[in-house]
């Protein structure tokens, strides 16, 4: 078939490379002169130079099994472009915890047992729980919480693990999260086998890591990449979409991986039946990531990631040493997720949380990068659009993304398998 796959995000180039692979002729619409959607490279002043860093600080972690199949399937060399850890959230004081290179589970249990500033009664609190959970297969009712389901838990576990590590995974605070979706992230990440709660920093930009590679081989393959390509509108043609982006051209299927609010907007264009899809993609609301870069000369953390304790006036929930990880040393990346104001005022206050809680008095705030829609809010029983767009079974039109149903939250391994699945239901449609 001829596919047009619209958005070159990390779930439009999965979708793109495996409908390649299974012989599909695929043309990529992306409407940015950049790959890599929300998860792309940006460069960024230094020095008078432009240094090559990321729209935001992501992270991945070993139990990201699609995407890392994905990566070496374009011949991206993990061990030299990611740096592998063991699950680490600590603050800069060394409390938190520390998982050892154990198997599953007993890293998991070495490491609660050993983690610093937890008293015994909160170690024996997690470790009730988290049986509690594996018990009960890791499933709670739609409508809980990610605090309903820690409800048990201590409060310093609460506010050194459970929070940043929410935060983190679904870019929410407890209270409004979705209990569902984070147990299956802590089943996958914790307790599906050794090496899954692994820590995987990037040590290039994120376009260099997976969408830059994957363009290299779908060009390489005879596919066609179309960046500065807005689709304006879809129109179904018999048993065939003609796709409008600039000059028309005429296509088997499509697959929407674009952003919702931009998959609704073409839906609608079709002019086929699409709800209740429209509804459920325009109904997502969001939550923002915020990441500040900034320069302390001769600075070197202890760890390439640190958890660092945050409140309204001190935003940052980590901070990586990008010197620790191929970047000018010094250079230093605050996250915010769930992050609230201007970036003005942000790396304003990151300045004056770094100078707090990790003695930097000569901080330089490079660029403060506010990421308005960085993930969808995943919030519990939310009902999320499916990958099916139309009740028309022809032509197909479907959607991927990490918003699209499925069990994980915004993340980069919700894109990719979302982006995967779409490319597979092409040969059933």
């Amino acid at each position: 078939m001829k596919v047009a796959v619209v958005g070159a995000g990390w779930a439009g180039c999965a979708a793109a490379v495996e409908a390649t692979r299974h012989g599909h002729h695929v043309t990529l619409f992306e409407a940015a002169r950049t790959i890599g959607g929300r998860a792309r490279r940006v460069d960024v002043a230094l020095n008078g130079n432009h240094m090559p860093l990321d729209n935001g600080q992501h992270i991945l972690i070993g139990a990201y099994s699609e995407t890392l199949a994905l990566m070496a399937q374009l011949g991206v060399d993990i061990e030299a472009s990611l740096l592998r850890i063991p699950l680490t959230l600590q603050s800069p004081d060394g409390n938190g915890l520390a998982l050892p290179k154990w198997p599953a589970p007993f890293d998991a249990l070495a490491g609660i047992l050993r983690a610093r500033g937890w008293s015994w009664a909160d170690k024996l609190s997690l470790l009730k729980v988290a049986i509690g959970w594996q018990l009960g297969g890791f499933k709670c009712q739609p409508c809980e919480s990610v605090a309903d389901v820690c409800s048990q838990l201590s409060p310093q576990i609460m506010a050194t693990f459970i929070e940043p590590l929410c935060v983190s995974a679904l870019n929410m605070p407890a209270a409004q999260a979705s209990g569902q979706v984070f147990l299956r992230v802590l089943r996958d990440a914790l307790f599906s086998g050794t090496a899954g709660s692994n820590l995987l920093l990037p040590r290039i930009d994120l376009g260099a890591l997976m969408p830059e590679a994957a363009r290299a081989w779908l060009q390489g393959r005879g596919a066609e990449v179309r960046l500065g390509a807005r689709v304006q509108s879809l129109t179904p043609q018999g048993q065939r979409w003609v796709v409008h982006a600039g000059t028309p051209g005429n296509f088997d299927a499509v697959l929407l991986a674009c952003p919702p609010h931009e998959a609704a907007r073409l839906a609608q264009s079709c002019g086929l039946p699409c709800e209740p899809w429209v509804s459920q993609a325009t109904a997502l609301q969001y939550a923002a990531i915020t990441t500040v870069y900034a320069m302390a000369p001769g600075a070197r953390l202890s760890q390439p990631m640190l958890a660092l304790p945050s409140s309204t006036s001190l935003p940052a929930q980590f901070v990586f040493d990008r010197g620790q990880l191929g970047g000018p040393a010094g250079l230093l990346a605050f996250v915010i997720s769930a992050s609230q104001g201007d970036a003005t005022e942000l790396g304003q206050q990151v300045a004056l949380q770094a100078r707090a809680q990790l003695g930097l008095s000569n901080l330089q705030v490079l660029q403060t990068i506010v990421e308005k829609r960085a993930t969808f809010a995943c919030t519990p029983a939310l009902q999320r659009p499916g990958m099916q767009v139309t009740a028309a079974k022809l032509p197909p039109l479907l959607a991927c993304g990490d918003y699209v149903d499925g069990p994980y939250p915004a993340t980069l391994e919700g894109a990719v398998r979302s982006g995967l699945d779409a490319a597979h239901a092409l040969a059933m449609s």
